[in-house]
């Protein structure tokens, strides 16, 4: 049996056989999520520990007022809305993007940014504007995409921002959980000081990568240290995750953005959680540069999203999870986004076992196998 192999049976035992108090621990990220589900992990779970879902998922938490003011743009100010494609069927106040497309509104699903902006070059005559939604791990690539269209004077391309950083989520979430598995994407960016931090003030952790045995071994490390008693972070992704980051990522996101307020759907207004473009990139804002005015929106009240992205709501205990509400037919954010956490339930939460047949062989696969 080779090394990770072993390495992987002994975090599975340990995961199996814990008999320690009971913990909670927060799935940060909605990719961890499906992940957690998809491969079976949760039959491995002991009574004791509870898996709950958290604010990580960068489309759930963007409040329905972004929505709507991108609607605004779209039908009132005939721009071109370009965005990731789980954003558009995201419903708003009264419609979704695939509404206003249905409408006749020009609403293009990009890959990133930079295909944003290269569209808005080949098309002069077209106000473009890109839905900048996302963490840490998102915003150096849009960033990078305004500055090439500065440097190329391309005008007629714009973001409307509702870029956010975790640690304020970290702070305002601390309080519903026992444990955070943190996203190993996010601290490959940002380091693990914010990490460490947490742990000095009594809030435990461990960053965590996104294959079976990862996921098994982070999670076995983070019981076995919580029944110690004592608080505690351990970075369980160094070969992806250092305790500086991207210095280069986050030199350009503070060249091009400053902090701000931000609204989190559930949360609510958490300070300094935010990003906007700075002044002197005003041109290429769309908020300036159309003059949005900011929008508070209005939820469908039978919709409890936000209760789930605070961990105090598991899905199925939504009146409208798997009856009005399906990815078909989403009421609300959290089952439109392929992170997020009613998807994940909906999809393998009714039938968790017939993912089980996989997690031994992804447990024990050989590293260069493994996706980061």
């Amino acid at each position: 049996m080779s090394g990770t192999s072993a390495a992987g049976s002994v975090a599975r035992a340990a995961l199996e056989g814990y008999d320690g108090p009971r913990v909670r621990i927060m799935e940060v990220c909605g990719t961890h999520t499906h992940e957690i589900f998809r491969q079976g992990i949760r039959r491995l779970l002991p009574a004791q520990v509870e898996l709950i879902s958290g604010p990580g998922c960068p489309v759930c938490v963007t409040p329905v007022g972004f929505i709507d003011e991108a609607l605004f743009l779209a039908l009132e100010r005939g721009c071109t809305i370009a965005t990731f494609g789980d954003l558009v069927r995201v419903p708003g106040s009264r419609l979704s993007l695939a509404d206003a497309r249905a409408r006749g509104a020009r609403v293009r699903v990009v890959w990133s940014p930079q295909d944003a902006q290269a569209y808005a070059a080949a098309h002069p005559k077209e106000e473009v504007v890109f839905l900048s939604v996302g963490f840490e791990t998102t915003t150096p690539s849009c960033c990078l995409a305004v500055r090439q269209a500065k440097e190329q004077g391309v005008c007629n391309f714009s973001l409307l921002t509702a870029n956010k950083t975790m640690p304020g989520a970290y702070e305002a979430m601390r309080g519903s959980t026992d444990l955070f598995l943190y996203p190993g994407h996010v601290h490959a960016v940002t380091g693990t000081a914010v990490c460490e931090d947490l742990a000095r003030a009594g809030v435990s952790g461990v960053v965590a990568g996104f294959t079976a045995r990862e996921l098994v071994t982070a999670l076995a490390v983070g019981v076995t240290r919580f029944a110690e008693g004592e608080p505690f972070f351990v970075n369980c992704y160094p070969r992806v995750v250092r305790p500086e980051g991207s210095p280069a990522a986050r030199r350009i996101v503070d060249e091009m953005m400053e902090p701000c307020d931000a609204r989190w759907r559930g949360i609510g207004t958490i300070e300094g959680s935010g990003l906007r473009l700075r002044e002197r990139h005003a041109a290429w804002d769309a908020r300036v540069k159309f003059d949005v005015a900011p929008s508070e929106g209005r939820e469908n009240p039978a919709c409890r999203c936000g209760e789930v992205l605070q961990g105090r709501c598991a899905p199925g205990a939504c009146p409208v999870f798997g009856r009005a509400c399906t990815p078909e037919h989403p009421v609300g954010a959290c089952m439109v986004s392929s992170e997020g956490a009613c998807s994940a339930y909906y999809l393998y939460g009714a039938d968790v076992h017939r993912a089980a047949r996989d997690l031994t062989a992804h447990a024990h696969a050989p590293e260069g196998d493994e996706e980061g």
